[in-house]
């Protein structure tokens, strides 16, 4: 493969970047675009984008996010080093005194979405309502939610939301006991839906009625729309149903096109440096358009697009808070853990973190200097080392006496194991490889199963046996430093839980961990929590997945994201000039 070009100036530049971004983007913001300014920007990422809704699981697992970051703005947005940034162009939170933990949210009175709809506290009440888990409807062997949330992490600790339908103050109340100390990172970027359009699909005046009063037939409908409704398809798109409420609106989607955003005129804020933006997901040809200078911005997996030459670009690769990370499923092939053990005995992931975890950068300490060995704790964290002592060094090469012994006593003559991810991906083939080469000593055959529209809902169907994917079962872009987000994605009933791992006392030291702030606390039960992650092996990480972001000379304000919020985070604040 043939290496970006790399520059050292690069990363001082990104650490200052969003500083010189602020002046060069409000001097564009003051008039029109300048006659050496180039009007259309080309973002690459390395996700499909299918729905509108990141929320869903199938939106969680794709680019909607990092596509759609400014397009769908909420009460703050994530950072590049992980965390949720305040976001007071749409609104501004404020703990109220009490035992019980309460939020007022003022929203913007000027928000309004591009349609001429006021954003209101009704889209709070959705966002809440989808995520909380607590509306269900009859399903086998028992009540299933009806909204296909991807996450239940905060919402579900939240015990109402006073509204009145259309006004801009919001009252969220948490339930006694349950003081989620992530709250600045819900009602984000993308997580607030137009409410708006699920009530007139419903055929409901306004969302906030149906809930506040449980109407299980109208919140029925209002999630049957929420969960379906707001399909992106190329070539077939209803902008009625995509109000913006960003500085960006999505214009026209087409295989060919790409997915193109444009100004939203009816933004509020400041202006977008660059007034148009073409976003080319995961099946573009991105050399193609490197190559015709229809691309400008590159945020991809390291590694991942086979011979990718980005000469006459400024690169930089760097580890993300997404780890790499091998999903089990709980039935077929590893329905016991003891086979589950025995893949992971034969993994070689010292060997794949030397060869593929670390391109173009040497990490001493913390993020990206080697092989992961929790899910849930990222190796620049406190906790970290406490987290990982269960691990012991067992998993770190491979032990083929050890996976021929579990394999035998999970009454296997053989195994042979389909690993799935969203391809093409040339490091992630190239990880199937190496791991196909190490597990045959030990009589494991690994068959390569990553296909163009593999999604992670194959494991539950039975498809594959495992998903070679990032935190929370995503293909690009994902992961931040909220502890809670790694953490649920292996709790028992959240959508992102793509193997349905289920451990009751798992659930109880997660949902602790998502109140409780004490250090020693955590301390311990961090490590409780990787403690039964390793006896039961629902997951293996291998390493802090590496991104490459990239840039044409002349760009101003592009900044690293390695989160689920990618590079795009503050696309309008892009200027190319030539």
């Amino acid at each position: 493969m043939t290496s970006p070009r790399r520059s050292g100036r690069r990363v001082l530049r990104a650490l200052g970047a969003l500083t010189a971004a602020t002046a060069v983007g409000a001097g564009a913001a003051a008039c029109s675009e300048p006659a050496d300014q180039v009007p259309s920007l080309g973002y690459a990422i390395d996700d499909v984008v299918t729905t509108y809704n990141a929320n869903t699981v199938e939106g969680a697992a794709t680019g909607t996010t990092a596509a759609l970051g400014r397009v769908l703005v909420g009460a703050n947005y994530l950072g590049p080093s992980g965390a949720p940034v305040a976001d007071t162009d749409v609104a501004t939170a404020s703990m109220l005194p009490g035992d019980t933990l309460t939020v007022q949210y003022r929203v913007n009175p000027a928000a309004v979405y591009s349609d001429g709809v006021p954003l209101s506290c009704d889209d709070f009440v959705l966002a809440w309502a989808a995520g909380s888990g607590r509306f269900t409807r009859p399903g086998e062997p028992g009540p299933v939610p009806m909204f296909d949330a991807a996450s239940r992490a905060g919402y579900a600790d939240i015990d109402r939301v006073d509204c009145e339908p259309g006004s801009k103050d919001v009252t969220v109340v948490f339930t006694p006991g349950r003081s989620y100390l992530g709250w600045r990172s819900l009602f984000g970027a993308t997580e607030l839906m137009p409410a708006h359009v699920a009530a007139r699909a419903a055929g409901v005046p306004d969302v906030v009625g149906p809930i506040r009063s449980n109407d299980t037939d109208a919140v029925g409908r209002i999630a049957d729309f929420w969960n379906n409704g707001w399909q992106l398809v190329p070539g077939e798109l209803d902008l009625t149903a995509l109000p913006s409420s960003g500085p960006y609106r999505i214009d026209s989607y087409t295989v060919d096109g790409g997915l193109v955003l444009v100004e939203n005129e009816r933004w509020w804020g400041n202006k977008p440096a660059t007034s148009r933006i073409v976003v080319w997901p995961k099946g573009s040809d991105v050399q193609s358009h490197v190559d015709a200078g229809d691309v400008e911005v590159v945020d991809v997996g390291a590694g991942s697009i086979a011979g990718l030459d980005l000469g006459g670009f400024e690169a930089v690769d760097e580890p993300s808070r997404s780890v790499e990370q091998l999903v089990f499923s709980h039935g077929g092939v590893f329905a016991d853990a003891e086979a589950r053990r025995a893949f992971a005995l034969c993994l070689p992931r010292r060997h794949l973190f030397d060869t593929l975890g670390h391109p173009g950068f040497e990490r001493a300490q913390g993020l990206g200097s080697g092989v992961v060995d929790s899910r849930i704790t990222a190796a620049d964290s406190l906790f970290y080392r406490s987290a990982v002592d269960a691990e012991g060094g067992i998993y770190t090469d491979p032990d083929m006496p050890g996976a021929k012994a579990a394999r035998e006593t999970a009454g296997l003559s053989e195994m042979t194991v389909r690993v799935g991810y969203l391809g093409p991906d040339e490091r992630r083939a190239q990880t199937v490889r190496t791991i196909a080469e190490s597990c045959a000593g030990a009589g494991i055959t690994v068959v390569d199963a990553g296909s163009p529209g593999f999604r992670p809902i194959a494991l539950g169907a039975g498809e594959v046996d495992a998903v070679l994917a990032g935190t929370g079962s995503v293909a690009g872009a994902a992961g931040s430093s909220v502890p809670s987000d790694a953490a649920f994605a292996l709790r028992t009933g959240n959508g992102d839980n793509a193997g349905s791992f289920a451990n009751r006392r798992y659930d109880e030291v997660v949902d602790k961990l998502a109140v409780d702030g004490s250090l020693s606390s955590r301390m311990t039960l961090s490590g409780e929590a990787e403690a039964i992650l390793w006896d039961e092996m629902p997951t293996i990480p291998l390493f802090d997945q590496p991104r490459t972001t990239a840039h044409t000379a002349g760009m101003h304000a592009v900044v690293p994201n390695p989160t689920r919020s990618g590079a795009g985070w503050n696309m309008d604040r892009w200027i190319l000039l030539r």
